[in-house]
């Protein structure tokens, strides 16, 4: 798990109150913060997490880097009496580096997590001034991850968040992450996203694409985390693999059942089939046909056992009601046939 200081930069502008993201930008934000902070800290018991706004008055460091949740909690609702203005992501930056070089244990890597939620302006507007401050915190060790939401997320393919990124990665230990609206949670789609995964022990691989709409949990096998539930993960996909196999066996019963000879007319100008070979075809094709059914009721045996067993019931009583049943059957239809001769 890595060691690392981290500080979690909010913006605080006036593009908080927007509800596109249920139940508004700022208590999404809040709820991913919290998420964020509990994964960092549970991820290794050095780490340290702390806390600043970028906009409102102006960038401000309100906790310092801590493992106290409830620091974190005041921080945060002391943030949302401060909403206004408009977000200085480079001065936020710059003040982030500043409280990470102050850090109480050196041996920690220092990182900062940066929300974006509003429209780029001044010198966040400015790529070269971007890529230049890039390389700066990248000379300095410090990596940085960009979670835009909103109207944080540029359009087009040409993005200065994301080249931010491209510049400030070093074997990619940075990341950028596009969330766009949705009834998804903020919170959700970062848990699940590869800003994460290191600090969950998960291969970033293995994590998907979680910016895609409509990812995040869902962006998962069968929509389970296998983390989280790793039998229910497991017997979901044995199920799946069992279907599978049912869906082929009866796929191949079925065109071994029509793979006998072909029931077009013969042309006037063909050679008529002796009655011989076509006497010696019909055998086969029976036999075929045989070899399907029996392949259908070992299959349907097969899936009465296995729902038996699973509802807690004893097969062997199962197979004798079977046997009964089919007792009662045949004595019904002969005094049926009785019935009908006279």
């Amino acid at each position: 798990m890595p060691l690392e200081a981290t500080i979690i930069i909010v913006d605080n502008s006036e593009y908080m109150r927007n509800g596109d993201y249920p139940p508004d930008r700022f208590r999404a934000q809040s709820d991913a913060v919290t998420t964020l902070f509990q994964t960092k800290v549970d991820s290794n018991p050095e780490n340290t997490v702390g806390f600043m706004t970028m906009a409102g008055k102006g960038p401000e460091v309100l906790v310092t880097n801590t493992k106290e949740v409830g620091s974190i909690l005041g921080a945060i609702h002391e943030a949302q009496d401060m909403l206004g203005g408009a977000a200085n992501i480079p001065n936020a930056i710059e003040k982030a580096l500043l409280a990470l070089k102050h850090r109480s244990n050196k041996n920690l890597r220092q990182r900062v997590v940066v929300f974006v939620g509003s429209p780029l302006e001044d010198h966040a507007a400015d790529e070269k001034f971007m890529i230049k401050l890039a390389k700066r915190l990248k000379k300095n060790n410090v990596a940085v991850d960009f979670i835009a939401f909103g109207d944080g997320i540029e359009e087009g393919e040409r993005s200065i968040l994301k080249t931010f990124v491209d510049n400030v990665t070093s074997n990619d230990n940075c990341h950028y992450l596009a969330i766009p609206p949705g009834a998804h949670l903020l919170s959700d789609m970062i848990l699940s996203s590869p800003i994460l995964a290191g600090d969950r022990g998960i291969p970033e691989e293995a994590m998907g694409d979680a910016g895609a709409p409509g990812a995040g949990a869902s962006a998962f096998e069968f929509g389970v985390d296998p983390s989280l539930d790793p039998e229910l993960a497991m017997a979901l996909r044995m199920s799946m693999e069992e279907e599978q196999a049912r869906q082929a066996a009866a796929a191949q019963a079925a065109a071994q059942a029509s793979g006998g000879p072909s029931t077009s007319a013969p042309s006037a100008s063909a050679p008529q089939t002796s009655a011989p070979a076509a006497s010696a075809a019909q055998p086969a094709a029976a036999s075929t046909a045989v070899a399907a059914d029996e392949d259908e009721e070992d299959e349907d045996a097969m899936l009465a056992r296995a729902l038996a067993m699973s509802q807690g019931q004893d097969v062997e009583m199962a197979e004798e009601e079977s046997e009964e049943d089919e007792i009662k059957r045949a004595i019904e239809s002969g005094a049926k046939g009785n019935n009908q001769q006279k």
